[in-house]
């Protein structure tokens, strides 16, 4: 009898250490509710919604009709990288010129220097900090002179093309390919940069949202909804997506291609939708500067999760094709590179880690990369981002 009051007691104690195991963080799941629990595993229904409307499009008009959404600016500056990054990439078959890419940069004559196709006041250089600009000035200089050998084939130590299939590649003598460290640079220091830091920021939201700041000039936004709209822009989604994911441009591109690991594109579409309605609607700022938080976070991890995708690319072309595998650690790079722009306050990775995996891990050698430095660089972005 006692042997086997001891077995049962043994099994309840078994069952209650497996039910507690088993146990996920309970919470609301639902991004559109007010107290979405984003570390929440499992929905226990405690999900609360807002009293005031969120539209499922970026689309939002005053009292009177009028629309009061505008980001030209933004477009204008995708336009300018996008055409840029076409120049960038002509590389593979002609010598650049670091004087065109300069133009192109600070949009000399509004026209790039006559390189782009539409004139524009904007420009990506003066939105960049001073660091960065002399950064992509030396990227410039790099990516011209390996240009000079376009017709070489490209070997360590040796600047020139390699082909993979239908795609030919121009790397520098180092193995870099400085066309996307560029483009995907940009990415990070104007577009990412700009929209959580700067329009996030408390210098762009602590500020007025009772008038219109022009209406009789067709401005209809209040300063506050303007500077949501500009963040919005740099995203480069439609205004109806997730639904529609034609013509994305840059990180919204991104983002649904991370969708299927991550959840991005209702996570970060939603949250816009959510503050931009607060923000239209009067509502408490609390609830706007939660849907600040989800994009921030939501935006550092796609990065995150879009370098390892590029390290497992590399790994799969290690040492059968050194062109997928340069370019694919190339655009590793940059987006690693991304993540030094994201706020300080929400950041999850540190400056000496991105440090470790850009210096340590990949180098600036790309030829002398191993398997176990991308084993070790996916290892610490996995590790950090719980991917």
């Amino acid at each position: 009898m006692i042997l086997n009051k001891n077995i049962k007691f043994i099994g309840i104690t078994s069952l209650l250490l497996l039910s507690t195991t088993a146990c996920k963080k309970e919470g609301c799941m639902d991004v559109l509710a007010t107290n979405y629990n984003e570390e929440a595993k499992k929905d226990d229904g405690s999900c609360i919604y807002p009293t005031f409307e969120v539209p499922t499009t970026y689309a939002f008009t005053d009292a009177s009709g009028n629309n009061t959404v505008s980001y030209s600016g933004q477009i204008e500056r995708l336009d300018q990288l996008t055409e840029m990054a076409t120049y960038l990439k002509s590389g593979k078959e002609a010598v650049l010129s670091v004087a065109v890419m300069d133009a192109m940069f600070q949009n000399t004559g509004n026209n790039g220097g006559g390189n782009f196709t539409f004139t524009s006041t904007k420009q990506l250089r003066d939105k960049c900090l001073a660091t960065d600009t002399a950064m992509f000035g030396a990227y410039f200089d790099e990516l011209a002179t390996a240009s000079l050998s376009f017709s070489e084939t490209a070997s360590s130590g040796q600047a020139g093309t390699l082909t993979s299939g239908t795609s030919t590649y121009l790397f520098a003598a180092n193995g870099m390919e400085y066309a996307q460290l560029i483009e995907k640079g940009l990415m990070g220091a104007v577009f990412l940069n700009q929209a959580l830091n700067v329009y996030f920021g408390d210098s762009k939201m602590d500020v007025d949202n009772s008038t219109a700041v022009n209406s009789s000039g067709g401005e209809y936004y209040t300063t506050m909804e303007h500077h949501w709209d500009e963040a919005f822009g740099y995203f480069g989604a439609p205004i109806d997506f997730p639904t529609n994911v034609s013509n994305l441009r840059f990180w919204a591109k991104y983002c649904n291609t991370q969708n299927a690991n991550l959840g991005s594109n209702a996570q970060l579409m939603n949250a816009f939708l959510k503050g931009r309605a607060a923000i239209a609607q009067k509502q408490e700022l609390t609830i706007r500067d939660e849907q600040i938080l989800i994009i921030r976070k939501a935006w550092e991890k796609l990065s995150a999760s879009q370098a390892v995708s590029y390290l497992e690319e590399a790994k799969a072309n290690f040492g059968t094709d050194n062109a997928k595998f340069l370019h694919s650690l190339s655009e590793a790079y940059a987006f690693i590179l991304c993540l030094k722009y994201v706020p300080l306050e929400t950041r999850l990775i540190t400056y000496p880690q991105i440090e470790t995996l850009l210096e340590e891990n990949i180098g600036n050698d790309f030829w002398a990369v191993s398997l176990v430095d991308l084993n070790s660089a996916i290892s610490t972005l996995e590790g950090i981002y719980s991917l």
